[in-house]
């Protein structure tokens, strides 16, 4: 009997989108489905970040610029095994940035209806990240290029079938 072929390893995959977009259940969900290791990229922000979007101050790129890096070194080091990361990746700079650190990211970025993400927002609790800021957000995103390796998935379905949607798209580009 043949061995079976290998599968092939995954790309690195960052889950990104506005707050609210649920990045966090999905990301977990996805690097499960996946097999690999999972870090929430709000763990990588300074103290100083935290604080500023505590009290309702959008970061600047500035501000960015350190976590963003961070998030790259651990993408960088998953490069042969895998991984999943949440991370806004709101800008084509902040994605040009990461894939500084590994070329072979591949972006889910979860889309949809404004008014759902403030409903979201709205229901979620413990966490730093005000309903105010949802504004800047939206205002700082800038949707995946055709020259981008990534998905966009309607945030407005279950988990389920988000992650699974995500999981077909990160195997068809492996």
């Amino acid at each position: 009997m043949a061995p079976e072929p290998a599968q092939p390893v995954p790309p690195v995959v960052v889950v990104m989108g506005v707050a609210g977009t649920g990045k966090t259940t999905i990301g977990r969900r996805l690097a499960e489905i996946l097999g690999v290791p999972y870090a929430e990229g709000d763990e990588f922000h300074p103290p100083s970040n935290i604080a500023k979007m505590t009290a309702g101050t959008p970061l600047d790129d500035q501000d960015r610029a350190p976590w963003l890096d961070l998030i790259g070194a651990w993408a960088h080091e998953r490069r042969a095994t895998g991984g999943v990361v949440s991370c806004s990746a709101l800008k084509r700079a902040y994605r040009d940035r990461l894939r500084a650190a590994d070329p072979g990211l591949f972006f889910v970025h979860l889309s949809g209806d404004r008014a759902l993400v403030e409903r979201r927002m709205a229901g979620r609790t413990g966490h730093f990240m005000p309903g105010s800021l949802l504004d800047s957000q939206f205002a700082t995103l800038e949707p995946l290029q055709p020259d981008e390796a990534g998905v966009v998935v309607d945030l407005a379905a279950q988990p389920e079938e988000i992650a699974r949607t995500a999981e077909a798209a990160v195997r068809a580009a492996s």
